[in-house]
């Protein structure tokens, strides 16, 4: 096996048991990667969010926020899990970019990488932690896109934000399936559709893939 993929391997072993623990280090990691300021959201989580990523071999990863994979771990599409007190729903959860083309330069940013409403949980046990899937009940308004930031741009943020879903958003017509993903603004739209503040999130940073440079 060639080194770097060696490292690759052994970097994702890593990484496939790391998760959340504590709400004040999801907000602390937040707040030192500026993301309440650059979305233009209040963020005071009152549960974790699990976001998983299966991967072809070896082990799914679950983010702990701020980890930083490589672009073929991405692909997705994840699933959703929380911990806490959050009652049974619905929910909606969001995946945007705020750095899209370049963090330096986010001219088409924000990038709305996923967007789905009416989840539900379903209680697991993982480990010492009680984990409450999250499962949806209808199709995403936005479909999961993996991360593709362009060649030699520096890591994007990928910030996944839970909602508790209010009665009418499903008559909401701000973003169909149709909708260009491409400058969102998801603290607007929490607004125009009566989200409000997120109640959970997690953040993961992707690089391009390297045989993009």
């Amino acid at each position: 096996m060639i080194p770097s993929l060696n490292f690759v391997l052994l970097s994702l072993a890593g990484l496939a048991v790391s998760q959340d623990h504590s709400l004040s280090a999801v907000k602390a990691a937040f707040d030192a990667a500026s993301i309440p300021q650059d979305l233009f959201i209040n963020f005071n989580p009152t549960a974790l969010l699990e976001v998983t990523f299966p991967q072809p071999t070896g082990n799914s990863i679950t983010l702990s926020a701020g980890v930083q994979l490589p672009r073929n771990a991405t692909a997705g599409p994840p699933t959703f899990g929380a911990i806490g007190d959050i009652g049974n729903g619905p929910f909606v959860i969001a995946t945007v970019d705020p750095d899209a083309p370049t963090p330096q330069d986010p001219t088409e940013a924000q990038i709305r990488h996923f967007l789905g409403p009416n989840y539900f949980t379903q209680s697991l046990q993982n480990g010492q932690d009680h984990v409450e899937a999250l499962v949806n009940r209808t199709p995403a308004l936005s479909e999961f896109k993996q991360p593709t930031p362009p060649a030699g741009s520096d890591a994007h943020r990928y910030i996944f934000l839970l909602f508790n879903q209010p009665d009418m958003f499903n008559a909401q017509r701000l973003v169909t399936a149709t909708t260009p993903i491409d400058l969102f603004n998801i603290s607007a739209f929490a607004a125009a559709t009566g989200l409000g503040d997120p109640i959970a999130g997690t953040f993961m940073r992707v690089a391009p893939d390297p045989t993009m440079a």
